[in-house]
C-alpha cells in the first residue's frame, strides 16, 4: 500500500509540473454593484425633476440609479476589463454621446447604442510600461461612477460638468518616487465615437501610497463638433487633486480644474474647485461634507456669443453633508442633504412650464435644496 500510495504521489507531482505556470492561467475576477436612492426637492417641482444634479435627478420616487457588473480576465501579463450597467445614471451622462448618423448598411452610434458600457478595456504590460486600449472613464478629478467609492451619494459640480468618459488608448510607466506617468490619446470629451475627427491627447502623473492620493493632468484638443460657428479650437484643460488622511479620523480632499478655448467669437474660459473632508463617527459611520464652485465665461463679440461647454448659467455652487452607515460589510446607507445655488435660473420649483413643442422644462429656480437616502451594496 505504501508503494501504491508513493507511486500515486509521484505521478500526480509530474502531472502538476507538466501543467502551465501559475502566471500563464486566466483569472476571472466577477464583481458588481447595485444603487436605488429616494429623493425629497424642497422647491417641490411639479415635473420631480431635480436639474444639473448629475445622477440623483429625480424627486419623490424610488429611483434605481444604477445596476453594473463587472468581469476582469487577466492572463500573464494581459488583462481584459468589462463593466456594463443599466439604470438612470448610464442614460443620463451618455446624453453627452454625440450622434452618427448612418446609412442602411451602417449603424447610428449614439448614446443608445453604447450606455450600457461604463468600461471595456485590454491591456498589456512589458517591463515598466502598461498599454491599455478601449472605452475608460475619465481620468478627471477623482470622484468615480460608483457611489460605494466616493464619499458622498452625489457627485460635484466638477464631475458632472467635466467629462464623464473617453475611448481611446493610454501608455503608463513610473517616474519615481512612486509617481505614474500617463500619456492618452482619445476620441475627445464624451464621445465613444468623434464628433470633429481629430484626437486629443493627454498626459498626466499620478499618486497612491497609504491612502494617499494625488495627480495632475492637462488635456487638449478639439471638442467642437464639425461646422460649430466656434470653429475647430483647440480646448485646453488643467486639473489636479490630492485626497489623503490627516489621521485615523479625519481626511482631506481638493480638486481644481481651469481650462480656456480661444475660438473664432472670442476666448472661453472656465474655473473650478472643490473641498472635502470626511470624519470616522466610528467603524461603521462616517460623516462627509463637500463644496463646489464652478464658473464659465462664454467668448463673445458684441455680434455672437460661444454656445456654453458647461452650463447654461454664469456660475454654479453647491454644499453637501452626507452621513454614511455601513452596517454589515459590501452595503452602505447614505442620508444627504445638498443645496444648489446659480447665477440665474437653472432649477425647477413649484409649476414648471413645458413647452409643447419640444417638451422642454423651463428652469424657474436659482436655488434648489435636497434630502435623499440611498443604499448602496456591490461584490
Amino acid at each position: 500500500m505504501r508503494t501504491t500510495i508513493t507511486s500515486i504521489a509521484l505521478l500526480i507531482g509530474n502531472r502538476a509540473s507538466a501543467q502551465p505556470a501559475d502566471e500563464d492561467k486566466a483569472k476571472i475576477t466577477v464583481g458588481g454593484y447595485f444603487e436605488e436612492y429616494y429623493q425629497l426637492d424642497a422647491q417641490d417641482p411639479s415635473n420631480r425633476l431635480t436639474n444639473l444634479r448629475g445622477f440623483d435627478n429625480r424627486s419623490r420616487t424610488f429611483t434605481l440609479s444604477n445596476v453594473a457588473l463587472e468581469i476582469k480576465g487577466d492572463i500573464g501579463p494581459a488583462t481584459g476589463h468589462i463593466i456594463v450597467q443599466w439604470g438612470h445614471t448610464p442614460s443620463t451622462y451618455y446624453l453627452a454621446e454625440p450622434v452618427s448618423p448612418g446609412t442602411p448598411s451602417v449603424d447610428t452610434s449614439d448614446g443608445e447604442l453604447w450606455k450600457y458600457v461604463q468600461t471595456a478595456t485590454v491591456s498589456a504590460k512589458k517591463s515598466d510600461f502598461v498599454v491599455e486600449a478601449g472605452l475608460f472613464p475619465s481620468p478627471i478629478g477623482p470622484e468615480v461612477f460608483a457611489v460605494k467609492d466616493n464619499w458622498n451619494w452625489s457627485r460635484s459640480n466638477l464631475f458632472f460638468g467635466l467629462p464623464f468618459y473617453h475611448t481611446g488608448a493610454t501608455v503608463s510607466h513610473p517616474l519615481g518616487g512612486e509617481w505614474i506617468g500617463k500619456l492618452h490619446v482619445y476620441n475627445g470629451w464624451n464621445s465613444v465615437v468623434d464628433n470633429n475627427g481629430t484626437p486629443s491627447v493627454a498626459v498626466s502623473a499620478g499618486y497612491n501610497v497609504n491612502s494617499t492620493f494625488a495627480q495632475v493632468l492637462y488635456f487638449g484638443g478639439i471638442e467642437r463638433p464639425d461646422g460649430s460657428p466656434e470653429g475647430q479650437p483647440w480646448r485646453n484643460l488643467f486639473d489636479a487633486y490630492v485626497q489623503f488622511p490627516v489621521n485615523e479620523v479625519v481626511s482631506l480632499g481638493a480638486q481644481v480644474d481651469a481650462g480656456f478655448e480661444p475660438n473664432r467669437i472670442g476666448t472661453s474660459w472656465w474655473a473650478a474647485g472643490a473641498l472635502y473632508a470626511k470624519l470616522a463617527v466610528t467603524d461603521e459611520l462616517y460623516a462627509a461634507v463637500r463644496g463646489d464652485y464652478f464658473r464659465e465665461h462664454r467668448a463673445e463679440n458684441g455680434t455672437l456669443v460661444a454656445s456654453p461647454i458647461f452650463w447654461p448659467v454664469e456660475w454654479v455652487a453647491e454644499g453637501t453633508a452626507t452621513l454614511a452607515y455601513q452596517p454589515i460589510d459590501h452595503a452602505s446607507i447614505r442620508l444627504e442633504y445638498r443645496h444648489d445655488h446659480a447665477a440665474d435660473d437653472a432649477y425647477f420649483g413649484g409649476d414648471v412650464v413645458i413647452v409643447p413643442a419640444t417638451l422642454t422644462a423651463i428652469p424657474n429656480r436659482t436655488m434648489q435644496d435636497t434630502v435623499t437616502l440611498g443604499v448602496t451594496a456591490w461584490f
